[in-house]
């Protein structure tokens, strides 16, 4: 059930944004009376061979123009008449241009027309980010808040922080929010670094330059988190938990003999009596408590903890979240720059910092959950426009590039040259795609 739950929100976010990616490039072509004779969510034909198993789950007619949703699922099109793309070639274009074809339009038009999916994508992410800031506004936890310190996994174990340490600056300033630990300038930035306190003493503890790469494999974006006092919200019927009587409202101060002040010391005391019976020490209502449990294999005994720290919340008016919104969508746009940056540089690798259908759908999880659907939609709409931006023939950005190339040097490339633009960025992107939805998953497997 939760692969299909998956699947369901990766086809629902992917046709939303390659939709309104198209109705962009559709858009404009209608304002300056150019034929679109396709608008399609999806390829109706096996990409990038447009003669090749030609057929559409569904398709209707209206005016000059067929729209539908096609059967295979790895973008979409509008089919501009008289362009250069991927449902025609120069040979079409061999007559006289016509005063509905892209090719007769001034290039200013024409250029307006290719950033047209770019546009609409930065209007829904900034959209989608309002909204969410307007309806949710912004839950946070205060630095200050962190005063039991730091949890790190394995992978903040292996760049030097200890559970317990204290952060108390980040590239050598204070910080007022903990999420700032985990923030671009952090995971992308060059020469980073935490200043933190460990047994009454400050230490640097710096960020290798790779440590993207190592999230990537990793898997998980949290390699830290703030250790936190708890108590039981809810415990799960017919486990261990709930067979030893635990019940919501409990502290959990002990397991045997191993205090357990913070819920990662209480992890780490279950894993130790994994398959073993042992004792909860419970404080309820003011007593004390002993009750016999035994944990399952798994290191596990079936409650959901409430973190005992204090979180605080802004509140914005429908016109304040329209800045806040914008800036949050900027933001990812900033943080892929940043990642361009360190992959250009060679500070992180290309092939690790791809991710295809399978890590989006698993990013979407297993649960459905509309705040993260709407949060991880409104980040692929950002995403997708910075891909798209790229000056890769056959991306949008390329064709840009090429009517820049125009209006500046009042000299068009001709139509054979924009042909085999066209085919060398397929190429290019077809060996992408076979990177990042075949290979890579196998590669790591092994």
């Amino acid at each position: 059930m939760e692969i299909l739950v998956m699947i369901g929100q990766l086809v629902l976010g992917l046709s939303l944004l390659v939709g309104l990616h198209e109705f962009g490039h559709f858009a404009f072509a209608k304002l300056f009376k150019i034929k679109v004779t396709k608008f399609y969510i999806f390829f109706d034909f096996l990409f990038p061979l447009p003669n090749v198993l030609n057929f559409s789950l569904l398709k209707k007619k209206v005016g000059e123009t067929e729209y539908g949703i096609g059967w295979f699922p790895l973008g979409g099109y509008v089919a501009i008449h008289g362009m250069v793309d991927e449902t025609q070639d120069a040979d079409a274009l061999a007559g006289p241009p016509q005063p509905d074809e892209f090719r007769s339009k001034p290039a200013w038009q024409r250029l307006l027309v290719m950033l047209g999916g770019i546009i609409m994508n930065v209007i829904t992410g900034i959209a989608i980010f309002t909204a969410l800031t307007f309806k949710y506004g912004e839950n946070y936890l205060p630095a200050s808040e962190a005063k039991y310190g730091v949890v790190p996994n394995g992978l903040g174990r292996q760049i030097g922080l200890r559970a317990g340490d204290k952060i108390v600056k980040i590239n050598g300033r204070p910080f007022s929010e903990f999420d700032e630990v985990r923030s671009a300038d952090v995971i992308l930035g060059s020469h980073a670094f935490y200043t933190v306190e460990r047994n009454g003493q400050l230490m640097d503890i710096n960020i290798p330059a790779n440590f993207m790469d190592r999230l990537a494999k990793q898997g998980d974006s949290i390699f830290v988190e703030a250790r936190t006092p708890f108590t039981v919200k809810r415990v799960v019927g017919g486990t261990p938990a709930a067979k030893a009587g635990l019940q919501a409202g409990d502290a959990v101060t002990a397991v045997g003999n191993m205090p357990t002040p913070y819920f990662d010391r209480l992890q780490a005391a279950l894993r130790l009596n994994a398959g073993k019976t042992t004792t909860l020490a419970v404080e309820r209502a003011g007593q004390k408590l002993t009750l016999p449990i035994t944990v399952n294999q798994d290191g596990r005994i079936g409650f959901e903890p409430l973190p005992a720290l204090h979180y605080s919340q802004r509140h914005y008016s429908l016109l304040g979240s329209v800045p806040q919104g914008t800036s949050q969508a900027f933001g990812i746009i900033g943080a892929q720059a940043k990642a361009f940056g360190k992959i250009i540089r060679r500070e992180a690798s290309a092939s690790e910092s791809l991710g295809g259908p399978v890590e989006i759908a698993q990013q979407y999880g297993g649960q459905w959950d509309w705040l993260r659907f709407w949060l991880l939609t409104g980040s692929l709409s950002m995403v997708l426009a910075f891909m798209n931006l790229l000056p890769i023939p056959a991306l949008d950005g390329g064709h840009v590039v090429f009517l820049l190339y125009e209006m500046i040097l009042r000299r068009k490339p001709s139509d054979a040259f924009l042909e085999n633009a066209q085919r060398v960025g397929t190429a290019l992107i077809l060996m992408l795609m076979l990177y990042v939805i075949v290979l890579k998953p196998i590669l790591k497997h092994f």
